[in-house]
């Protein structure tokens, strides 16, 4: 299996169970992609502007609650 139809087509006739094993599997690899890539960017100093500019906006009462955080 070398292309991606050929994996879709083989994924096509797994079980129902193995389908979301797969699922599973692929979310935990994608969630720890996420963190290592998040990880990098923290101590390469990517993130330091952004989070300068949050807290600019935040202390200039520009922040807004997220829907649903309301008390």
């Amino acid at each position: 299996m070398s292309t991606l139809e050929e994996i879709e087509e083989a994924i096509g006739r797994l079980p129902r169970k193995e389908v979301l094993e797969l699922r599973d599997w692929i979310q935990e690899r994608i969630d720890r992609e996420w963190d290592r890539q998040f990880a990098e960017d923290v101590e390469s100093g990517r993130l330091k502007e952004a989070a300068a500019a949050a807290i600019a906006e935040y202390r200039a009462g520009k922040a807004k609650d997220f829907p649903g955080d309301e008390e």
